[in-house]
């Protein structure tokens, strides 16, 4: 068990480096702004009761790109059964959404810079005269602040220190996540979690192994995803990884492969294709689920019974690592005991600690994306 609500098969035992043990050692010890974002002393730079009111009747249509939603449609699919409000998320430049515009609806225009493209593109779009706004940025002329004074809105101060990927537990996330009726200090487990030797242990050895698979070029990191309530979990974690590790002719790409759609397309490659991925399987189990009826079933079906789709899911997932293990392809398995803020919180930290720890491994900042500002700068210099 890597905690009490999430069961972790960790790779296959390797010999474990002492430098990735020290290495978590130093990071641990960093007082970073990110680091305290992930601790329950964390203070908002927001007053959540004036917030509230701003959205009190409304739903929340919630506008950024990036880190600066990822992570707030994480929160709200993972837990969806919980939330009452109705979210809608601007989250690429595409044809107006249909259901963005249909009711009343408080727009969360959150942005680091205050200055990208696309956000600005979707505020003019989309806020309208008679809309509540909150706009989430640093405290700078930037061009999102300047709108938001023009506005009257509201207006949260992003911390500098802490850059998109990485923000999901700052006010970037809680904010959102308190509007659904969440509590930001159930997410906030990193203090608990480095008192957690089994975690500490499991985080080592799995960074470990995904070090020693790029020392063998095996640069896939395939996510085998048979949660479909996870789906922008992985967008998230697809982003924090390919972003932060890419760099110097090194990096991983995490693919996803939502599961078990991807028995019928893809895993042809992945069982004889090509030797150079690394698997990550990823289920939940849910307490209700819909059942097959047995009555209807043909005669050489009846051995399903009467299963939930749940348990169907759950074996193919068991059948596909029974194959995977008599092939010795490369896996490692999280399955989710119970879906609640204080789970995800926890699958938030691990995986943050763990691309931390291997941009340390392999010598990269796992804090800067230098080459994404040249499209920023090409695109500009196009409209000029």
């Amino acid at each position: 068990m890597l905690t009490k609500n999430i069961l972790l098969r960790s790779f296959s035992r390797m010999k474990a480096e002492n430098k990735i043990k020290k290495k978590l050692q130093l990071i641990l010890k960093e007082k970073s702004h990110l680091f305290k974002s992930m601790s329950k002393n964390y203070r908002n730079n927001y007053n959540f009761q004036k917030i509230k009111n701003f959205s009190k009747k409304n739903n929340v249509r919630l506008i950024g790109m990036g880190g600066s939603v990822l992570g707030s449609q994480t929160i709200y699919n993972f837990l969806k059964d919980k939330i009452k409000k109705k979210f809608v998320f601007i989250d690429n430049l595409d044809n107006l959404k249909d259901d963005a515009n249909k009711g009343n609806f408080t727009n969360l225009v959150i942005s680091k810079s205050g200055d990208t493209l696309e956000t600005i593109s979707n505020a003019n779009i989309y806020i309208k005269k008679k809309d509540k706004n909150i706009f989430l940025t640093e405290n700078k002329m930037n061009y999102l602040f300047v709108l938001a004074n023009q506005l009257k809105a509201e207006i949260i101060h992003h911390n500098n220190f802490i850059g998109g990927r990485y923000s999901v537990l700052s006010e970037v996330g809680m904010l959102p996540a308190e509007l659904m009726g969440l509590n930001p200090n159930k997410f906030r487990q990193l203090d608990n979690l480095i008192k957690n030797k089994i975690f500490l242990n499991n985080l080592v050895q799995n960074t470990n192994s995904i070090f020693y698979f790029l020392k063998k070029k095996k640069f896939n990191s395939i996510i085998l995803n048979y949660d479909a309530k996870s789906h922008y979990l992985f967008n998230w974690y697809q982003q924090l990884v390919a972003e932060s590790l890419g760099k110097k002719g090194k990096g991983i790409l995490p693919i996803i492969s939502t599961m078990p759609k991807d028995n019928h397309s893809v895993m042809q490659l992945y069982l004889d294709g090509f030797k150079n991925n690394f698997f990550t399987f990823f289920y939940c189990k849910e307490k209700s689920s819909i059942k097959l009826n047995k009555k209807k079933l043909l005669a050489n079906h009846k051995y399903l019974g009467s299963s939930n789709v749940n348990e169907i899911i759950f074996k193919q997932k068991i059948a596909t690592e029974n194959v995977f293990k008599s092939k010795k392809i490369p896996f490692r398995s999280f399955e989710i005991k119970k879906r609640n803020e204080q789970t995800l919180g926890e699958l938030f930290c691990y995986f943050i600690l763990e691309t931390i720890l291997l941009g340390r491994a392999l010598d990269v900042n796992p804090f800067d994306q230098p080459s994404v500002e040249l499209i920023k700068k090409e695109t500009k210099r196009l409209f000029s």
